[in-house]
């Protein structure tokens, strides 16, 4: 429950602090005295939007902050995964600073935190009810969210929700695959064609550095093949003559002759020259019977190289690069083929979801009809005693296309007079037919959450005489189980209160200032004659005053 709010320097309010008590609070005030500013500033310190003219004319920063007691456990376990540990007395203190700067602070027990964490922590703690929940009952998308509230069925809603998401993911994998068969054949025969064409050329690693290599001596073949023929001839001779070799043989052998102490080393350097020229010899005359140097010609080579080039142009500029192409394309030729039995696997998958699917939407189906009945019943009964004596409440649940919550369509309809067919609330529900109904579905919700505190603004809309009488002896009673916290403008209603809070206007030196205290007994009757009169209150009306808050009490 909400115990105290500070507000500074919000609006007319430069500061106030408000203790609430636990039960039934009303705020009452003549009309522009800062009613409304009091829930602004309880909806800033749970994190929602606010804009920069919600802080005090002149000042440069505003604060608000707010201290929860008698917490849930589902708001302790939230605040506990957050790092958040209520004080010694189970209390947590929010505060936050708003800057026309546009930089301002939010902390929970000294601990910062973003606006979004808070909105999610407020609420498990306050459940605030203005114009725009009427809103939400005259759209039907809504309804839903009602009935899931009675219902309990979050473990029924998962179980939907993930098969859902797993047959909307087995779907797309189908669809990615299921392409269209002329452009699937198509994409088999460009790849066969690409495979087949890379294969063909048998490309290696380092062949066009190695054409080039041979591509100039294919160039110069014939003053090559007459050099190293001259070379071989020289080194080995022939039949006519002795070649260098045999030569240096012939040296080697007369100084093999002589004295090894003086000539051992010379003669060891001449065995080492013919052996060089030998290999000398032998490489060239290996070259010149080498089959690819006869047969490779600067033509030939040029056609390899031309054709590698092309290859090049399609699949990449380098041999690496090609044969990694050539590497994709077969698998991706091998995948396609393979699509066929995966497509069949999805099929059959995607047709054992839909029925489990079916399965689950039915089951949820039932969790919601069930507590449809329950809620009507409910509903019907609580708008009964706030004077619509002949309402029909219904729940029209009806079926539509499966979406992620399941494939019912809620929609609430009502009659409020004998002898009328049900109609959707926003056909026939005047504004307080719609307070009323949102009072009695936050009754029938009574035990569905675990929120302390439930605000109520302006619930009072377009009700007087019984009506209202019934509507405030009903917060009442909602104020049994809960803190309530109502704004209001109704004598009857203010007189049910618990605490009540006067919400004052004063102006001093041409600024306006806003205070907010509790009214003892007397404060009171003179506070509800007020707003039962106006200004002028009379003996009469200060007596009735008496006699309402008497009655009430």
């Amino acid at each position: 429950m909400l115990k105290y709010l500070h507000i500074e320097n919000i609006a007319v309010i430069e500061s106030s602090d408000i203790e609430f008590n636990s039960g039934f609070n009303v705020l009452t005030g003549e009309t522009g005295a800062g009613k409304s500013i009091v829930i602004d500033s309880i909806n800033a310190v749970l994190g929602e939007r606010t804009s920069k003219d919600l802080i005090r004319a002149g000042c440069s920063e505003a604060e608000v902050s707010a201290l929860f007691g008698e917490l849930s456990e589902d708001a302790v376990e939230l605040l506990s995964e957050n790092g958040i540990t209520p004080d010694e007395d189970g209390n947590i203190l929010v505060a936050r600073k708003l800057s026309t700067s546009g930089k301002g602070i939010i902390k929970i027990n000294g601990k910062p935190l973003t606006a979004g964490l808070l909105r999610e922590i407020s609420s498990d703690l306050i459940n605030i009810h203005g114009q725009h929940d009427n809103q939400a009952l005259l759209n039907p998308e809504k309804h839903c969210g009602f009935i899931d509230a009675v219902a309990g069925n979050e473990r029924e809603i998962s179980e939907y929700y993930d098969e859902f998401k797993n047959l909307n993911r087995i779907r797309k994998e189908l669809q990615n695959l299921q392409t269209d068969e002329d452009e699937k054949q198509r994409k088999i025969d460009l790849l066969k064609y690409q495979t087949d064409e890379l294969r063909k050329a048998e490309i290696k690693v380092g062949e066009i550095a190695d054409l080039k290599r041979k591509l100039k001596v294919a160039e110069n073949y014939e003053s090559t093949l007459k050099a190293l023929n001259t070379v071989s001839l020289l080194l080995s001779g022939s039949e006519e003559s002795d070649g260098a070799i045999s030569e240096l043989k012939s040296a080697a052998k007369q100084l093999s002759t002589l004295d090894d102490v003086q000539f051992g080393e010379t003669l060891s350097k001449m065995n080492t020259i013919i052996d060089e020229a030998q290999e000398i010899s032998s490489y060239v005359t290996g070259f010149l019977s080498d089959d690819e140097f006869v047969s490779s010609t600067a033509d030939s080579i040029n056609e390899r190289l031309d054709l590698l080039y092309k290859l090049m142009l399609k699949y990449g500029d380098s041999e690496e690069k090609m044969l990694s192409f050539l590497e994709s394309a077969e698998k991706e030729l091998e995948a396609i083929k393979l699509s066929d039995v995966r497509i069949k696997e999805l099929s059959d998958m995607l047709e054992k979801s839909k029925l489990k699917l079916i399965e689950l939407g039915d089951r949820l189906t039932d969790t919601r009809k069930k507590a449809a009945h329950i809620f009507e019943k409910n509903v019907s009964d609580v708008l009964k005693e706030l004077n619509m004596p002949s309402v029909k409440f219904i729940v029209n649940i009806t079926q539509g296309r499966y979406t992620k919550t399941g494939r019912d369509i809620v929609e609430f309809l009502i009659s409020a007079n004998a002898g009328e067919q049900p109609k959707p609330l926003a056909k026939i529900a005047s504004g307080g037919e719609l307070s009323r109904i949102m009072l009695a579905i936050k009754s029938a919700l009574l035990g569905k959450d675990n929120v302390g505190t439930m605000i109520f603004d302006e619930i009072d809309t377009g009700i007087s005489g019984y009506a209202a009488d019934k509507v405030a002896v009903q917060l009442k009673r909602v104020s049994v189980n809960r803190q309530v916290i109502c704004v209001t403008h109704l004598a009857q209603i203010a007189a049910r209160a618990d605490n009540h809070l006067l919400i004052e206007k004063s102006v001093k030196n041409g600024r306006t200032f806003t205070k907010v205290y509790s009214l003892g007994y007397d404060e009171r009757i003179n506070e509800i004659a007020r707003i039962m009169s106006g200004t002028d209150i009379t003996e009469n009306m200060y007596n009735s005053a008496k006699e309402l808050l008497d009655r009430s009490k």
